[in-house]
């Protein structure tokens, strides 16, 4: 199964939110659910996903990997657990959710990772927010054809070429989060034009300039309306002179740069 284009992220989401939100995306069509060991709602997200009663097999469902469960003899128990929390037996792609800020090698949890997935507790691997140097690393350890995708911030003022780019050269495929830059596209006037010449809304059109880069997307919502606005995105066709104008507004406008954050590139 490939990795859906559109997602539904569930970072900060918690409790009820977190229930009603993927329980209200499931019954739209969405059919790739974004979580995470660090978000403390992979039970919550289980929960949705077995009331929804639509087929394990319909959905794809990410989880990570958090830098406290890197070690070699944590990672695989720890995903367990999130199998456990999650009420599965499979998870479809697990992502080292940070690289290690300098205490664990990257060949030992790159190995521990591929080793869950030779036992068949997730389908896919891949990374997130790793530089080039590190995901070369990575791709030294497992080669780059076992890794499914690099998840990574991008929106209109955070474009991320250089590592967009170096994933492209070796043929990985790459998933962007935070698309909307929380709500900052909304606001953005070259973006708010193009959205009233095609009758949609600006977070549409930031969605569709990612869609139409082959990224997937996985923007997150606690409304239904927004969720079907979103899931529309796919219906839009931007101009090369609108995806053009939409890149001018690079800006390096990083929203996640935590402290164990690599040295970006």
């Amino acid at each position: 199964m490939n990795i859906p284009n559109i997602g539904l992220g569930t970072f900060r989401l918690k409790g009820q939110q977190v229930i009603d939100s993927v329980t209200t995306g499931l019954e739209l069509g969405y059919r790739h659910i974004d979580t995470a060991q660090i978000y403390g709602n992979e039970a919550e997200v289980g929960k949705a996903i077995v009331d929804s009663g639509i087929a394990r097999s319909e959905i794809f469902i990410t989880t990570k990997i958090w830098i406290d469960n890197l070690s070699r003899e944590k990672l695989i128990p720890s995903l367990k657990e999130s199998l456990e929390k999650l009420r599965l037996e499979q998870v479809d792609l697990t992502l080292v959710h940070w690289p290690s800020p300098n205490v664990i090698p990257i060949t030992e949890y790159m190995e521990a990772i591929a080793e869950a997935k030779a036992q068949g507790f997730t389908k896919s691997i891949g990374l997130s927010n790793f530089t080039n140097a590190l995901f070369q690393q990575a791709i030294d350890v497992v080669g780059a054809q076992e890794i499914a995708t690099h998840q990574v911030e991008i929106h209109p003022f955070l474009q991320n070429k250089k590592v967009v780019d170096f994933a492209r050269n070796k043929g990985v495929h790459i998933t962007a989060y935070m698309p909307l830059a929380y709500g900052k596209v909304m606001n953005d006037p070259v973006i708010t034009k193009i959205a009233e010449r095609h009758k949609y809304s600006a977070a549409q059109i930031a969605l569709a300039w990612s869609l139409q880069q082959g990224f997937a997307v996985i923007p997150s919502s606690t409304k239904r309306f927004n969720q079907e606005l979103n899931l529309q995105a796919r219906n839009i066709k931007l101009s090369d002179d609108e995806m053009a104008e939409i890149a001018t507004l690079e800006a390096n406008d990083r929203l996640a740069n935590p402290s164990i954050a690599p040295e970006w590139d």
